[in-house]
This record gives C-alpha cells, structure tokens and sequence, in this order.
C-alpha cells in the first residue's frame, strides 16, 4: 500500500473522525482501499483527538461493494488469504474503541454493508439501497454478512437478504433493524456528525468499556458476559472521569460533567 492513502482518509474537526471513502465511481472495495481502511481505523482508534467516528462515502454512493472484476480472477485458495484480510480490515473497524457512525448515501450493497455492519449505528439516507446480493453471484457473504447482520437483526432476517439477495430501501430497512436512522438524502452527513459529536462529549473510557462489554459479550455465555462487565465497570473506578462525574452529579446534578478521558 503507498504510504499516502489515496482512496481513504481520516478527517478530525471537533473530536469527531470522518474516515472517507473516495474510490471514483462506486468505492468499490479491493485490495488497496480496504487496507487503506484499516490504517484510518487504527489511526481513528488511537489518536486523543478522535472521540468519535463516522464512515462516509460521499454524497453519492457509501459503498457499492467489492472489486468483482478483481474478485473473478482468484481461486478458493487466493480467495482465503484475500478474504482473510478483508476480515482484519473490517474487524478494525469494529473495533474502533469509540462510537462509529455509518453515514449511508445510495448503495451499501454487499462488502459495502459489510462495512456499515462494522458501525455502532446506521443512518441511511431516504434514497438509499443495502443488501447483501453475493448470492447472486454464486457465493455467499464474505465479510460479515452472514454474522454481524445475523447479530443485528437476527436469523431468519439475516437469511432473507442472504439467501435473496434483494436490495432493500430505506424505509423498509429501519423497519427491519438495519438502519438506526433514516433522514433526506442532502442531511446524512450532518445527521451522523451531529450523533457523533454528541457522543463524543462523553467520558470515553466509559465508551470504550461500554462497547467492549456489549460487543464481546454477544459472543459469551450469559455468565461469563457478566464478569466481563463487572470487571470492565469496576475498572471505571479507577479513572479521572470517574470521579469528576460522581463529583458532578453530586454538586450540580447528572449531565454536566467533562470529561477528560483519564
């Protein structure tokens, strides 16, 4: 990968991290651009300045879906080292320690929803168009179509649009789980921003514990979810922002404290 990214870029205003997709037509997803993500997740991941994310394409399209004119060329064996990457590219992304916010414009279809799957949230615009078509293809989901959608809206949903491959709009989409939020084409962007600037006005810490326990904890016996969480809460008390928001919520009442991240 060129050490000057040239399909994505990480963007900071206001602790807000906009890492953008900008792979003329349809950011269509390959080798270079999904590394490229990669690298913004973990810089986003880092970086003191970032409290919150959003994953945008552009005004017109987020993600279309992968190179299929590269993807035809490989074999089951090519394909596996490939894919395995991809996976580590979108688990990056997943495993933003901050709130993500996915900013969906026209198509997120395929390894493009895949991706938007990786967010906290989803806002669509009213235009918008996601699924999951491999199938169509004569494969099935690759990049966590078939386990973070399953996750989200369950089994039988997940295996509509698996097994269908149908586009889905919209409206149909936040009836469905899939979209968080669905708002006029031209406001998905602002929409985002603003749901991620007020996210990043939290104590990030507790963010990040809180993500770690919901996320992690899916994937745990009911029993071992829990210790995971009483540990991650009573870690919490050990912190700055801890003690400036008990302090807060004692002198002036709860939602007026800063935080500090410490």
């Amino acid at each position: 990968m060129a050490s000057t990214p040239e399909f994505v870029t990480l963007q900071v205003a206001d602790e807000v991290g906009t890492i953008r997709l900008d792979r003329p037509k349809m950011n269509a997803i390959d080798e270079q651009l999904h590394l490229e993500v990669r690298a913004a997740a973990l810089e986003a991941g880092e970086r003191a300045d970032v409290r919150a994310v959003v994953l945008y394409g552009g005004e017109r399209v987020f993600a279309a879906g992968a190179d299929i004119k590269a993807m035809s060329q490989l074999d089951g064996r090519s394909m596996e080292a490939w894919g395995r990457e991809l996976q580590n590219s979108f688990r990056a992304v997943a495993r933003i320690p901050k709130p993500v916010i996915a900013a969906v414009t026209g198509y997120a279809l395929g390894g493009g929803y895949e991706l938007a799957l990786c967010a906290d949230f989803r806002v669509l615009g009213a235009g918008a168009k996601v699924g999951q078509p491999e199938i169509l293809l004569g494969i099935i989901p690759g990049a966590g179509g078939t386990q973070r959608l399953a996750r989200l809206v369950g089994p039988a949903r997940a295996k509509d649009l698996v097994f269908t491959g149908r586009h889905v709009g919209a409206e149909e989409a936040l009836e469905m789980g899939l979209a968080d939020a669905v708002v006029p084409d031209a406001e998905v962007y602002d929409t985002a921003l603003a749901m991620a600037r007020k996210l990043a006005a939290g104590p990030p810490l507790a963010l990040a514990a809180a993500k770690r326990a919901i996320d992690e904890g899916l994937d745990l016996p009911l029993d071992q979810g829990l210790d995971l969480e009483s540990r991650l809460f009573a870690e919490l008390f050990d912190t700055e922002d801890q003690q400036s928001g008990m302090r807060s919520f004692l002198e002036s009442g709860p939602g007026k404290a800063e935080f500090s991240g410490r």
